[in-house]
């Protein structure tokens, strides 16, 4: 959704990228590459050229919940600019081009770009409310309205058919926090209640899920 000003505050506009470039190395990762790592102590921000990531944090037995996928103008590592510990891993989805902005070079820009630094703040805050809206479904939801709620989240709208771009179970585990085995299940329970149409490469929303 666009912020009050009718832009997405997650991307870049192209004056932006050409103005932060300019403070930025550029750098290509492979797919599959983890460009940090949850815990790491670093402080530069990297932006999207080109490719798709995913950021998701993880525990001790390796179970791994998805914060978020990104691409071109989005950017990450804004909450380690205070030096802190990194929050999350990121990895890339395909190849990837990422520009990489040392807090120095960011700082710098920031005072040059006031704008620029309105659009942080508001990204920063509609990260925070959307972190908060994470807490509570994940609190407050058992795993069948956790996997309705994404459902319908993600669905998008083509030809009057509600549909879900084909995710695999687990990834829809990872991003609602419970097993792949549980994921099966729900979606056959689903199913034989009518609400959804498992098909090749998407999920078909028949009727609006319970809980949802």
């Amino acid at each position: 959704m666009n912020d009050i000003e009718g832009r997405n505050p997650d991307v870049l506009d192209a004056g932006e990228l050409r103005g932060i470039a300019h403070h930025a190395v550029k750098r290509r990762y492979p797919p599959k590459a983890v460009v940090v790592s949850q815990g790491d102590r670093s402080d530069s921000l990297f932006i999207v050229v080109e490719g798709r990531l995913r950021a998701f944090v993880s525990d001790e037995s390796g179970r791994e919940a998805t914060l978020s996928e990104m691409g071109p103008g989005e950017y990450f590592g804004e909450v380690a600019l205070d030096e802190g510990p990194r929050s999350a891993t990121v990895m890339t989805l395909e190849p990837c081009t990422l520009l990489v902005v040392s807090r120095a070079d960011f700082d710098e820009f920031v005072r040059a770009n006031p704008a620029f630094a309105a659009h942080f703040i508001r990204k920063l805050l509609k990260r925070i409310r959307a972190l908060t809206e994470s807490v509570r479904i994940l609190s407050l939801l058992d795993a069948y309205g956790r996997v309705a709620h994404l459902l319908v989240e993600k669905c998008v709208t083509e030809g009057g058919v509600r549909f879900v771009p084909r995710l695999t179970q687990s990834e829809i585990a990872g991003r609602v926090g419970c097993t792949r085995e549980m994921v099966s299940r729900v979606l056959k329970d689903l199913v034989r209640g009518g609400y959804v149409s498992i098909q090749p490469e998407r999920i078909v929303i028949l009727r609006e899920p319970p809980g949802t």
